[in-house]
C-alpha cells in the first residue's frame, strides 16, 4: 500500500529541483541587474525629472527584460493559460521589488545622507536589489507563474475475477452439455 509521503520527491530532490530555478532565476537576475544598473547610471547623467525618477525609469525597463527570461526561459513549461492574469500579478510583484529597491534607496539618500552617484548605486543595486529580489522569487514562483497541475499516473485495474454466481452458472451450463454414461 502506498501514500502520498512514498510518492512525494524527497527533500533533497525538493531542493536539487529549487537549485536549478535557483540558478536560472539568478541568470535572469543579472541580466536584469546589468540593464538596471546601466539605464540608472544613463540617466543619473541627465538632468531634471529623468534625474529625480532614475530609479524607478530603470527598474522598469529591467522589469521588462526580465519578464521576458523568465517567461520564455525559465518558467516556459509553466501554465500560461492566463497571460493577461500573468503579466497583471508579475507588474503587481514587480512593482512591490521596485518600491523596495527604492525606499531602500530613499532611505540612504534621505535618511543617511548618501548622496554621491557610488553611493546611490551601491544602495539600490546592491542592498534594495538583494531584498527585492528574494520578494520577487517567490512571489514569482507561488503567484505569477503556477506550476501546471501534476497529472496522476493512472492506477492500474486490478485483474477482473469472474463473480462466484456466474462461474456456478457456467459450470452447471457445462455439466448439462456432458454427457452422462450410466454403466
Amino acid at each position: 500500500m502506498t501514500t502520498s509521503a512514498d510518492t512525494s520527491p524527497s527533500l533533497i530532490q525538493r531542493l536539487r529541483g529549487l537549485s536549478g530555478e535557483v540558478v536560472k532565476f539568478g541568470v535572469i537576475g543579472l541580466v536584469g541587474v546589468a540593464v538596471n544598473a546601466g539605464v540608472f547610471w544613463v540617466c543619473l547623467k541627465g538632468d531634471g525629472l529623468i534625474h529625480s525618477l532614475a530609479g524607478f525609469i530603470a527598474t522598469a525597463v529591467a522589469i521588462g527584460t526580465n519578464y521576458l527570461g523568465y517567461r520564455y526561459w525559465l518558467y516556459r513549461e509553466r501554465d500560461a493559460a492566463s497571460r493577461k492574469r500573468e503579466i497583471t500579478l508579475f507588474l503587481i510583484f514587480s512593482g512591490i521589488g521596485m518600491l523596495i529597491e527604492n525606499g531602500i534607496l530613499a532611505f540612504s539618500v534621505h535618511v543617511l545622507d548618501y548622496t554621491s552617484p557610488t553611493s546611490q548605486l551601491v544602495a539600490k543595486n546592491v542592498v534594495g536589489l538583494a531584498a527585492g529580489t528574494v520578494f520577487r522569487f517567490f512571489s514569482y514562483r507561488t503567484w505569477v507563474f503556477k506550476a501546471l497541475p501534476e497529472l496522476a499516473e493512472p492506477t492500474p485495474e486490478p485483474e477482473s475475477k469472474p463473480e462466484p454466481k456466474v462461474v456456478a452458472e457456467a459450470e452447471l451450463l457445462l455439466a448439462a452439455e456432458e454427457p452422462q454414461y450410466v454403466k
